[in-house]
């Protein structure tokens, strides 16, 4: 079985270049999606909050509710209580008697006086909540509005660019095996300490792309005869030459335009 041919450090740097246009054109179609997808996120978590604090606002007045329900029975077994100690009151035999059971009478109406504040309390209280429910309504619809306008760029944004940025993940997958696992390491290290992503650079009017730092004569001649793998000193990015990445950039809008 014939050995793979080991490939030279021009092929090399082309598949690094190549690498890093795949992988600026992904950059490029999640920029155009911006903070989008994470708005959309915190939107749908706000929605679900107010749902839930609807849902406990509602809940809570029912429980009022029933405690007015409640102080309205306490309050008609008060009365007939008081109803009943005043016919006792017709057949007592002495004054210890009457008096005791006008005391009950009494007590009854001190009940009857705090149930009606307490009664008067929970109306207040459901008309603060009910309040509170239509602020929080309002605040709902017009979230839910938003996220559905959010939604609905993201669902655009993702419908247009979707499958090539599918496409282009299985691209970036397939060049990084092309080449050897060192350079790929060194290549995802330097993009990630980069702030635009660019690992691999050309050269551009005698400096490295994006840099004004100066490339000295000498070594812009090493990069050109691609007989090795040169980083910038000043920013680590892997060089290579101006004609090296036009021809690139040609063979992979060519390839882009397929995807």
């Amino acid at each position: 079985m014939a050995k793979k041919k080991e490939a030279t450090v021009e092929e090399r740097l082309r598949a690094l270049y190549d690498l890093q246009l795949i992988d600026s054109r992904i950059d490029e179609i999640r920029n155009v999606r911006g903070e989008l997808p994470l708005e959309v996120r915190d939107l749908e978590d706000e929605v679900a909050g107010l749902n839930i604090r609807l849902d406990k606002l509602v809940a809570s007045l029912e429980v009022i509710d029933n405690d007015i329900a409640n102080k309205k029975n306490s309050i008609e077994e008060s009365k007939a209580l008081m109803k009943k100690y005043a016919e006792q009151q017709k057949n007592v035999r002495n004054n210890r008697e009457f008096n005791s059971l006008s005391k009950e009478i009494e007590f009854q109406e001190l009940e009857i006086e705090l149930a009606e504040k307490h009664i008067k309390e929970f109306k207040a209280q459901i008309e603060q909540k009910k309040e509170v429910i239509s602020e929080t309504k309002e605040r709902l619809k017009e979230r839910e509005t938003h996220l559905k306008h959010k939604k609905g760029e993201l669902d655009a944004i993702l419908a247009e660019t979707e499958k090539e940025e599918q496409a282009l993940i299985d691209k970036s997958a397939e060049y990084k095996e092309q080449l050897e696992e060192r350079l790929v390491s060194a290549y995802t290290r330097i993009r990630n300490n980069v702030k635009n992503g660019l690992a691999v650079v050309p050269i551009e009017r005698g400096a490295s792309g994006g840099s004004f730092f100066t490339i000295p004569p000498q070594i812009q001649v090493e990069i050109a005869s691609r007989k090795k793998v040169i980083t910038d000193e000043h920013s680590g990015r892997i060089l290579v030459d101006a004609v090296l990445a036009e021809e690139q950039k040609e063979k992979m809008e060519k390839m882009f335009s397929k995807l």
